[in-house]
């Protein structure tokens, strides 16, 4: 009983980096999408240049 002090700490770390993780994965993910639809109108661009 007297370590439960620690264990609550312990998980609330490892709970405080899981979701830290999960938005900086969210972040980096939202701007590779943006990357990707760029990319692709700049594609589209290229082909209906190339017409």
């Amino acid at each position: 009983m007297e370590y439960l002090g620690y264990l609550f700490a312990a998980y609330s770390v490892v709970w405080a980096v899981i979701f830290g993780y999960v938005l900086y994965m969210q972040r980096k993910q939202k701007r590779l999408q943006r990357q990707i639809e760029m990319l692709q109108k700049s594609v589209a661009s290229q082909i209906s240049h190339d017409k």
